[in-house]
């Protein structure tokens, strides 16, 4: 992959972490670039490769950086760029025969700005090409779209498997007389169109295969008369795909496959690791399904290869599956049937151990579980595991799950379609006759599509109609010539025009169609695509008619176990079954491809065309008690979790700002009527542990004065704040006849300026709380239903009137953003409420209980394996740990695990007391980490809630830099403090070394704009397994800015950002490197920046080794940089805090500011300004 070399290692994204409670934080998925291993390669290419620069917010300094950098040119966009230096071919060509004299064959070729701008990717891809690359993939010819991290995703996945399927092309088309010739042969892209072999390419096939599923059951299942929306649901061998048809394709233009960000239009599918393979487990009291899979090598235990027991393992164990209708595939030599009794002895095994850990919790309470009961357990989790991707699809987009029509296909769908669609509340359930290969059916039913498409930066309004008129006309007519050009007569040639819209300073676009929009005096000739961008909601209602008339008699009568026991089973045969034939359930029907099982209470009804419909009766219910059962303990905890991430979807899509909307820099959580935390989504871990105890002070500081209506913001230290950008929004969740709320619902979301000394609201210099920005105590926001705009707009301007502050500067973003976080409160009460409605509120609050004792259970188990292997169970033991922060404040721990109780004591004492500075972390962030750390060492899923913290005692002493006074500053604590105390309880466990120890915050701005941002660095290393690089490490997990987006939105020029090599420190697991970044400013900014490990490197453990401490360096005029220490920096001067000048003609060329963000236990890295 040839890259802009200040943007070299782009490749590795974004810098987020996927998994969030792993102490190893995961590898980097996906395309691997190394030479020698693999048909693509990374490549530095020194100065051969062009630069550019935006103006947008400069025009007054144009003549200035014309003067430094070279020519005005206009871009394929409209917008003005400066081409700061012209491709070196000659350099060029050195490398590139270089690349060749290693094997490369396959490049892709990714420069900055290449969609506005593609003459430079032009050049270089001709010289590949005429060098003697077999492919080449330009970024600006695959997605010519801005954001050039996941452009550059997009063109090296093109390069890598555009060959390979080409490849496999040649000899498919080889095994044919004459080859094919004057024969079209078609393709299924990802979109849901059709392409000619020769236009087929890697980055439009990723999805190609759930593609075809979706055209097929859309124009198979979807009735144009009734209009009545239809869910996917394609259940496969190793994953359940879940889609949505209501008439149009629902598309999007970027996702993420294998870690990999696609960025191509394709169909809206989302997937769940939940299929037929998904492996089956047991851990401390939980169900649990997926998402490793058997794959087809060992593959289930029924298949006679020793492996593990599966989803399909359980179906058999129901009696769901018939192994005498599979074929004699099986087996070592692949010659025997499905074995049941392989699948019946793992379950005997399992189900021992279920009933062993029943009686450890309540000896002698319930009889024993038997292994059907266990099997349908697993089966009840699986399905609701699968219902969690269909309710996002649904609910948190503002459609009832209960109007639609449940399409059911895949091999493994059949025998879960009745389930998921009562759990949803689904009336009809659709099979077609060829379910089971339905998306191959799919492609005899697709359109062949030809897909044209530009890069734009305009304002949708009447400014611009005429010129998105003009561009439409000429992209509609590229298309027509294209299908033209393959045989097709205009008449039959339909087009649609697509335009990517977003709100103005976001960066969040969705793909809209004028379809059913038409145009109106206000819009473009195409159509009305505001009215398409608003438009959120489509329900319909309708249904299937049938004829109805008895089933002829089943071939053969059989035992299948539902929640009642066992019922005898009709068997049937599709073949033998005609056209309004009805089934009612208990019943299976074999296809040649699939089983179908028709549940009790529900009738399958055969269409005219052959294909089945199940019209799913209510189920019977039985009522669950309060008393502890292990399968409905681990459908409450899918259920619990579920309405945290509908939250943090609500909130994602109705923010306004880029740190809430893109940046994902938020959380959202369930907690109990004590204000513990019950549950949460994936988000950002410190702020998890910390909201837990703002919930709390909320219940212990307004009391009585919580009513339904009322929403409270807060955000003090003292009242369970992170740090004061760190606005938490908590809802109370009342219940008819019960006086007190009974859960809570909070979000907090970090906001970009909340007002305070510095633009960013994260002053590296602020000494006292005031200086940060707007306080929240108990604010209530909302009182009696109604938004107090007015209230909060006053609190938000307040720090304005403390000489040398401000309020906030964004006021607008605040506002539309705490709307948002309400929003998604809401959002949580209503789900909260309907699972009250389904269960009761006794059983619901004591499953709430069970969740938390689920994962007390979990930690008192890994301090017990913990103390037992370091002392034994009849000695004491006691490990300690100690850091410091680079003004030498100590962060000392002593643990004193007990290997009897699996509890723990965790003392702070003697670490260092408040300091005059703002690296103060609240008591509420030690919580949030030492959660966060327990929840990692534990080494297998749980919740992360309240029942962490029951296993241990916490002390922390009073006015120390870990629980200091109400008014000192902690903005660092926050983003610093937090990383060095999880790095401590890390070293006292021996979990792994030292990581970056803080966030790298860096923010700048002015009065008008403000940027914030935090960098990545390097993750440390473990036991078994080497360090990550580039990455958001432990109480962080946000991504950042895309450098396309960074310059145009702002005055600022990425002049290098990428991995220090080298960096990661010695041993046999190395640490992860740490990164460079390097920024050059357009405009005078005020530019504040929290770092540490800037005295103290990371640490190795067991003889690893770190290396030297780097430098903070100072340049603006002075030739030669100033090292400024870390350590008590005088009164005078903020080691990060620099104002930049403003007169072009008094002052040296703009200022440049590098960092080198550290990386793992190794020399932390330093910021230092180059002159």
């Amino acid at each position: 992959c040839l890259l802009t070399p200040e943007a070299r290692e782009l490749i590795w994204g974004a810098g987020s972490n996927p998994r969030r409670f792993r102490p190893a934080p995961s590898s980097a998925s996906g395309l691997r670039m190394t030479a020698g291993t693999s048909s693509l390669l990374a490549l530095l290419a020194g100065n051969h490769i062009c630069n550019f620069l935006y103006f947008h917010f400069c025009p007054l300094r144009w003549e200035w950086d014309l003067l430094l950098f070279g020519a005005l040119g206009g871009g394929v966009t409209g917008d003005l760029l400066v081409v700061q230096r012209p491709v070196d071919l000659a350099s060029l060509r050195r490398d590139l025969q270089r690349l060749l004299a290693q094997g490369i064959q396959s490049l892709a070729v990714v420069l900055m700005h290449s969609y506005a701008w593609p003459a430079h990717e032009q050049q270089v891809g001709a010289l590949a090409r005429e060098l003697g690359f077999q492919h080449v993939s330009l970024s600006s010819s695959v997605m010519p779209m801005v954001r050039v991290v996941p452009r550059g995703y997009t063109a090296c996945a093109d390069a890598y498997l555009t060959p390979c399927i080409h490849r496999y092309l040649d000899s498919f088309r080889a095994s044919f007389t004459q080859q094919l010739q004057d024969i079209p042969v078609l393709f299924m892209r990802s979109d849901g169109g059709l392409t000619p072999m020769g236009q087929f390419s890697g980055s439009r096939a990723i999805l190609s295969g759930p593609a075809g599923g979706v055209v097929g059951y859309a124009i198979t299942t979807y009735s144009p008369e009734d209009r009545q929306p239809v869910i996917g649901f394609d259940m496969g061998g190793t994953s359940t795909d879940v889609s949505r048809y209501a008439g149009e394709y629902e598309h999007i233009f970027e996702a993420t496959t294998a870690g990999i960000s696609i960025q191509a239009p394709q169909l809206d599918i989302n997937t769940v690791a939940a299929g037929g393979g998904s492996m089956l487990f047991f851990r401390s009291g939980l169900f649990v399904v997926g998402p490793e899979s058997a794959g087809a090598h060992p593959g289930p235990a029924c298949y006679r290869k020793g492996g593990p027991l599966t989803v399909t393992d359980a179906n058999l164990c129901l009696g769901r599956l018939l192994p005498h209708y599979f074929p004699c595939i099986f087996g070592p030599g692949e010659d025997q049937p499905l074995s049941r009794d392989a699948t019946l002895q793992a379950f005997q095994e399992l189900t021992t151990r279920v009933n062993a850990f029943l009686d450890s919790q309540a000896p002698g309470l319930r009889s024993p579980l038997t292994e059907e009961e266990v099997a349908m357990g697993f089966i009840q989790v699986a399905n609701e595991a699968m219902c969690r991707p269909i309710r996002s699809l649904t609910q948190a987009r503002g459609h009832d799950t209960s109007h639609h029509v449940l399409a059911c296909f895949g091999g493994a769908g059949g025998q879960h379609a009745c389930a998921i669609a009562r759990a949803l509340g689904m009336k009809k359930v659709f099979i077609h006759k060829h379910s089971g290969i339905l998306s191959a059916y799919g492609l005899a039913l697709a359109d062949v599509v030809h897909e044209a498409q530009e890069p734009c930066s305009v304002r949708y309004g009447p400014e611009s109609y005429a010129q998105l008129d003009e561009r439409i006309v000429a992209l509609e007519a590229e298309c027509v010539q294209a299908l033209q050009a393959q045989g097709f007569s205009r008449s039959q040639i339909c087009t649609e025009p697509f335009l990517h819209l977003r709100y103005e300073r976001t960066d969040c676009a969705l793909m809209c169609s004028a379809k059913g929009h038409p145009a109106t005096a206000d819009s473009c000739q195409a159509g009305d695509f505001r009215a398409a961008f608003s438009s959120r909601v489509c329900l319909g209602t309708g249904g299937l008619s049938v004829l109805s008339a008895v089933a002829p008699l089943p071939g053969q009568v059989t035992r299948c176990y539902f929640t009642d026991g066992y019922l005898d089973t009709c068997v049937y045969l599709l073949e033998d079954l005609s056209s309004g034939h009805t089934v009612p359930g208990p019943s299976i029907i074999i296809n040649k491809n699939s089983t179908i099982l028709v549940e009790p209470g529900c009738t399958a009804s055969i269409t005219r065309c052959g294909d089945i419909s199940i019209a799913v009766g209510a189920e019977k219910q039985c009522p669950i008690g309060t008393q502890l059962d292990t399968i409905q303990l681990s459908i409450f905890s899918h259920r619990f979790m579920g309405i945290a991430e509908q939250m943090g979807r609500v909130l994602q899509r109705t923010a306004i700002s880029t740190n809430i909307k893109e940046r994902l820099d938020f959380s959202c959580a369930l907690f109990g009527p004590d204000g513990g935390l019950v549950s949460n989504a994936p988000h950002i871990p410190v702020h998890l542990g910390a909201m837990q105890e703002t919930v709390q002070f909320q219940i212990q500081n307004l009391g009585p004065d919580l009513n339904e209506g009322d929403v409270i913001l807060s955000n003090h230290p003292c009242a369970g704040g992170s740090h004061l950008p760190d606005l938490t929004v908590i809802t109370p969740v009342f219940w008819p006849g019960v006086p007190r709320p009974v859960f809570f619902v909070a979000s907090r979301g970090h906001h970009a300026d909340i007002g305070g000394i510095t633009p960013g609201s994260m002053p590296p210099h602020s000494k006292a709380l005031q200086e940060e920005g707007a306080v929240f105590v108990s604010f209530k926001l909302v009182k009696g239903g109604v938004f107090q705009e007015e209230a909060v707009t006053e609190a938000l301007m307040a720090p304005g009137r403390i000489p040398g502050s401000s309020g906030t500067r964004n006021l607008q973003d605040n506002l539309s953003d705490l709307r948002a976080q309400v929003a998604a409160n809401q959002r949580g009460i209503q789900l909260v409420s309907e699972l009250i409605g389904l269960y009761r509120l006794e059983v619901v609050q004591a499953y709430m209980m069970h969740i938390q004792a689920n994962a007390e259970v979990a930690v008192r188990d890994m301090l017990k394996d913990f103390a037992s292997r370091w002392r034994g169970a009849t000695h004491p033991m006691v490990v300690e740990a100690q850091d410091h922060m680079d003004d030498g404040s100590p962060i000392r721990l002593k643990v004193e695990p007990s290997s009897l109780q699996g509890s723990a004591v965790f003392d702070f004492t003697g670490s260092g007391h408040e300091v005059y500075g703002n690296c103060n972390a609240p008591r509420a962030i030690t919580i949030s980490a030492l959660i966060y750390c327990l929840r990692c060492m534990v080494g297998q899923e749980i919740p992360l809630n309240q029942g962490c913290l029951a296993p241990v005692q916490v002390l922390i002493p009073k006015g120390s830099i870990l629980d200091p006074s109400p008014e000192a500053a902690v903005v660092g604590g926050n983003v610093l403090t937090s990383q060095r105390v999880v790095d401590v309880i890390f070293r006292a466990f021996e979990a792994c070394a030292a990581s970056q120890g803080c966030m790298n915050n860096v923010t700048f701005g002015n009065e008008a704009v403000g940027y914030y941002e935090t960098v990545a660095g390097g993750a440390g290393a473990g036991p078994h397994w080497h360090g990550r690089s580039g990455v958001h490490t432990h109480m962080t997990n946000t991504r950042i800015t895309d450098p396309e987006i960074l310059e145009k939105r702002y005055p600022v020029i990425l002049r290098c950002f990428g991995l220090c090599r080298g960096t990661g420190g010695q041993g046999q697991f190395r640490g992860g490197d740490g990164v460079i970044r390097e920024l050059l400013f357009r405009q005078e900014l005020l530019l504040s920046v929290l770092s540490e490990r800037r005295a103290f490197q990371p640490y190795g453990l067991h003889g690893e080794l770190p290396q030297l401490v780097p430098l903070t360096l100072h340049s603006m005029s002075n030739p030669h940089p100033l090292m400024v220490s870390p350590i008590c920096p005088p009164s005078d001067f903020s080691t990060s805090l620099w104002y930049l000048p403003s007169a072009p003609h008094l002052t040296p060329p703009p200022l440049l500011v590098s960092s080198i963000c550290p990386p793992s236990n190794s020399p932390t890295s330093s910021w230092y300004l180059p002159s």
